[in-house]
């Protein structure tokens, strides 16, 4: 097969995907509780080290939250087997990676764990994104999180529990509508 032949045939199969699951929303919009849950904790006093706890186990609620919103919208995501699905194991095992650093800053500087944890959480949405082939709106989602919690952060240092969770939370929210209006648009289109 010649390689624009595949190219096409690939991206068709991507744009399918995207439009079939609607870009997969239900997973950043349980991003999007998750996230906010934080800022309530943050916000009702929660420690450094709770909010952290908290923060450290509520990432396992995330993907069965994802799961129920799925059913519940009918958006059946862990179905879907295409040819760029193979992709995802590895793309979620590279986002993992961050885990390391998030324990020793445990260790050495725990200020560190939300802005890690916001930025370690969203390594994985560009190649989420391409494999929709939505490169760009996935990789924005990912790009505006790191500077706004890097921002936050740096200028907002004690709103670092409430403030950078619900920023996440907005931008996971944000992202959604755009998937929602995104997939729409397109659908119009085909």
């Amino acid at each position: 097969m010649q390689t624009d032949t595949l190219r096409e045939a690939l991206n068709a199969e991507r744009r399918a995907s995207y439009l079939r699951l609607g870009g997969g929303w239900p997973i950043p919009l349980a991003g999007t509780v998750y996230w906010a849950a934080l800022a309530l904790l943050g916000y009702t006093g929660f420690s450094l080290s709770e909010w952290s706890m908290a923060a450290f186990f509520g990432t396992g609620a995330i993907f069965p939250m994802a799961l129920i919103f799925a059913a519940l919208f009918r958006n059946p995501f862990m179905k879907e087997k295409t040819a760029v699905t193979s992709v995802l194991v590895p793309t979620f095992i590279s986002m993992l990676l961050f885990w390391p650093m998030i324990i020793a800053a445990m260790q050495a500087a725990p200020e560190l764990i939300p802005l890690i944890l916001a930025i370690g959480l969203s390594l994985h949405w560009p190649v989420i994104g391409w494999s929709y082939g939505r490169t760009s709106l996935y990789t924005a989602h990912a790009v505006i999180r790191a500077v706004m919690v890097l921002m936050i952060w740096l200028y907002l240092p004690d709103e670092r529990l409430t403030l950078l969770p619900l920023s996440v939370a907005g931008i996971y929210l944000l992202t959604v509508l755009a998937i929602l209006i995104d997939t729409k648009a397109l659908a119009r289109r085909r």
